[in-house]
């Protein structure tokens, strides 16, 4: 296991975040404290949550297992649509804290961009702002926000998003994000770095982990494709929240500090986006379709 020091990425308005963190996503709330805990013993200190993966009271029972004191862990978690509008996302840190047990939370953002119901994203964003200047919150950003979207919050609020976290991984890169993001100052952190998403690629079922291109670059390196698709995205300044409840690869995921790609490997990874996307469609995520209710903590 390397010793390299987690890198750090300084958001725009000067909190320091680990560039590596842990995502629980889709992890059933029974396994959720003890994936984190492996996580936090092997040296994650930055674990990224959502108020709709239902395993936030997880997260929170497993920081306080763990030992660590809370300066020393990032928490990032986000408001789901149902939860838009200003008092209403007032609330919804209220909800994400309690079930956390914390009184400050690092990260909080959007979910989803909610087109259908913009007026009610601007209304939660300016929510945001607001824990943010009270000092509930240390910093706030999106998820899931296109170009279209960054530009209409922008024009409509004051404070720019510390983070956009979009699906970015070797055959999805989404370059006109990233570069409105960079353009703005808002860190790209990418969801599904690894593609955990299986694609059809070419007319097969096929998936980045089993590439020949990333898997090649690899035995270069004697390391694991994952390894080489999250070195990959911080060696080009993304953060990246690779997801797993099997211990070994969790130590697999985060051993990647002391492993270094040359540019032409990273640019032959560039090579294999396919602009073909894994997740949902952010226009298509409305409250008719994705609504649902968040309990309370």
């Amino acid at each position: 296991m390397t010793t390299t020091p987690v890198p750090t990425l300084t958001l725009n308005n000067d909190v320091e975040m680990p560039a590596l963190g842990y995502g629980v996503f889709q992890t059933p709330p029974d396994e959720t404290v003890a994936a984190v805990e492996a996580a936090l013993s092997t040296g994650y200190r930055h674990i990224d949550t959502a108020a709709a993966y239902g395993n936030e009271a997880g997260v929170g029972e497993a920081l306080r297992r763990s030992g660590l004191a809370r300066d020393d862990v990032f928490l990032e978690t986000k408001v789901w649509i149902s939860d838009y509008g200003y008092d209403a996302t007032l609330h919804a840190f209220d909800k994400s804290a309690g079930k956390l047990g914390v009184e400050t939370i690092d990260l909080l953002i959007l979910h989803q961009a909610l087109p259908s119901r913009f007026d009610l994203t601007i209304d939660a964003y300016k929510a945001l702002e607001t824990l943010l200047a009270d000092g509930k919150v240390r910093a706030i950003g999106v998820s899931n926000f296109m170009p279209a979207h960054l530009d209409r919050l922008l024009a409509e609020t004051s404070v720019v998003p510390a983070v956009n976290q979009v699906e970015v991984h070797p055959y999805f890169r989404q370059p006109d994000v990233l570069a409105t993001d960079a353009e703005h100052g808002i860190l790209t952190q990418a969801w599904s770095p690894i593609g955990g998403i299986t694609f059809y690629r070419d007319g097969e079922h096929t998936s980045t982990l089993k590439d020949p291109t990333i898997v090649g670059i690899g035995e270069a390196h004697g390391r694991s494709a994952a390894q080489v698709m999250l070195r990959w995205h911080l060696q080009q300044g993304r953060s990246a929240i690779p997801k797993s409840v099997t211990p070994h690869r969790i130590a697999e995921n985060f051993d990647i500090l002391d492993l270094e790609l040359t540019d032409d490997e990273l640019a032959a990874i560039d090579a294999l986006d396919t602009g073909v996307r894994g997740g949902p469609e952010p226009e298509d995520i409305t409250l008719e379709t994705f609504g649902r209710e968040i309990p309370e903590a």
